[in-house]
């Protein structure tokens, strides 16, 4: 069970979760091509897409590193034509690429609420698109969204409603791209993390280093994903997944080593129904 000589194009690749899951898979000996904007470093991000590339190769994969803005329709075409042609095709795409704003209504800037919707929305429903054909032609396509379970609860949406609304639109193409593309065997899916995981989202706009303590490392959603690629298309589709219970489902039973900080509480993300139950001993 392996994803040897298999070609990922993972969207906002250049760190946190879509670069984790891009090692998980070039330990396999994967093909992935780096979709991002940071071409140049950043003076509040680490990371940039060559400086990915270089981690991916030295993990035992092949890289592409691609400058790409998901909103920008002719360099995604473009992004995902390369990457086929570099690797003879694509197998899997990752619609990681994701912006964040957690303002109320009356302090949200119409060109924060465009660019929320511009990149998760359009970005994630632009990117798979482009990507069926090629998706098409592939032995066991998947399309994985980063993106929650549908949960349509008041306390989702009251307090950052433009942010939940463009998140929210990302799970709604998984609902709709996995019913449109299920009779051409291509599964659409969605993963979500249970806790708060630690990326530069979570240091720089939701709570700095004592939030970092209290959440898991990438490390849980890059594993979580690698289980779903390795799943057979044809039936494992339509799914909206949370991390732990993935996990447990395929047997993983130490939760431990996701932790960043041992013995500090778990804290929760946003979005996870009331209805989710952690499995037993994954939050100790």
């Amino acid at each position: 069970m392996s994803l040897a000589g298999k070609t990922l194009f993972i969207t906002g690749a250049s760190r946190g979760i879509g670069l984790a899951i891009g090692l998980r898979a070039a330990r396999d000996g994967a093909n992935v091509a780096i979709a991002a904007k940071t071409a140049e470093p950043h003076p509040k991000l680490e990371g940039t897409i060559f400086t990915a590339a270089e981690d991916i190769e030295r993990a035992g994969g092949r890289a592409l590193p691609l400058t790409v803005d998901v909103r920008d329709e002719e360099a995604v075409k473009d992004a995902l034509d390369r990457t086929a042609k570099t690797f003879g095709g694509i197998d899997i795409v990752v619609n990681n690429a994701s912006a964040i704003s957690l303002s109320n209504t009356p302090k949200t800037e119409m060109k924060r609420f465009d660019l929320m919707h511009g990149i998760n929305a359009r970005g994630t429903y632009m990117v798979s698109k482009y990507a069926i054909p090629h998706l098409e032609r592939a032995e066991n396509p998947h399309i994985l969204m980063l993106s929650p379970p549908l949960d349509m609860a008041e306390k989702w949406f009251a307090p950052h409603l433009a942010y939940s609304i463009a998140k929210f639109g990302m799970s709604l193409c998984v609902l709709g791209l996995a019913g449109e593309l299920r009779g051409r065997g291509i599964a659409v899916n969605a993963l979500w993390p249970r806790t708060t995981i630690a990326t530069a989202a979570v240091r720089n706009l939701l709570g700095g280093d004592a939030l970092m303590q209290a959440s898991r490392t990438p490390e849980i959603m890059a594993d979580a994903a690698h289980a779903v690629f390795l799943k057979e298309a044809m039936s494992f589709t339509g799914r909206f997944l949370i991390d732990d219970t993935f996990l447990a489902e395929e047997g993983v039973t130490d939760f431990s080593k996701y932790r960043v900080t041992a013995g500090v509480p778990l804290a929760p993300d946003f979005f996870v129904p009331e209805t989710s139950v952690a499995p037993p001993g994954a939050l100790d």
